[in-house]
């Protein structure tokens, strides 16, 4: 089973509902019995990092978060979800994240150039390179589907993969058992289904 974590920021139903489709047993819960008896986890995240990051705190989930992936579960973040595995994001001030993987968040505006829109909305590549598990299903160089004006730097310690906006920055994320996806796997069509099976796999 697995388990999204439903902490009042997220996605949750086309999430869901791209799960299904690729056959998983999959349940929405704030419930930490739920989420401490499921097999693998999915944090999502759409907003700003200080409020999902308040609100995680608030229902106590964050704890949970971190003791399960402590404990080994498979947890994978999406979006802001991945970005609220770190130490800390500089959206909007400098706000406390998770801390399970180390590095910061930082704005696309102190690097990007005026003819790079902010947000990054769209398509655009992944590349990587080595074993990581959650691409097995997928090439370097496919197409997936972003809506960020925060990246996480190349030279993260945990960076998996890499994309080019004006900059390359870490779009995927990947150490032990936790892993994290800038871009938004359930709006990626095949690719990114492919992407959700290889987390399941796991």
């Amino acid at each position: 089973m697995i388990v999204i974590i439903d902490y009042g920021v997220g996605n949750l139903f086309s999430l869901t509902s791209s799960l299904r489709a690729i056959g998983a047993e999959v349940t929405v819960s704030s419930d930490p019995d739920v989420i401490r008896a499921a097999d693998k986890l999915i944090l999502p995240g759409v907003g700003a990092f200080c409020d999902a990051a308040a609100k995680l705190r608030e229902s106590g989930l964050d704890k949970i978060v971190v003791e399960q992936a402590k404990a080994g579960k498979p947890l994978m973040g999406i979006c802001l979800g991945m970005q609220l595995l770190f130490e800390k994001s500089y959206e909007y001030g400098e706000h406390e994240g998770l801390g399970i993987l180390k590095g910061s968040i930082v704005p696309f505006k102190d690097v990007l150039s005026s003819e790079y829109k902010i947000p990054q909305i769209g398509w655009n590549a992944i590349r990587f390179s080595g074993d990581v598990p959650i691409f097995r299903h997928i090439k370097s160089g496919d197409f997936v589907y972003f809506v960020h004006s925060y990246y996480a730097p190349l030279d993260t310690p945990s960076a998996a993969a890499r994309t080019e906006y004006g900059i390359e920055f870490a779009s995927a994320v990947a150490e032990g058992n936790v892993y994290g996806c800038q871009f938004h796997p359930e709006k990626s069509g095949s690719v990114g289904l492919s992407i959700l099976r290889g987390f399941c796999e796991l």
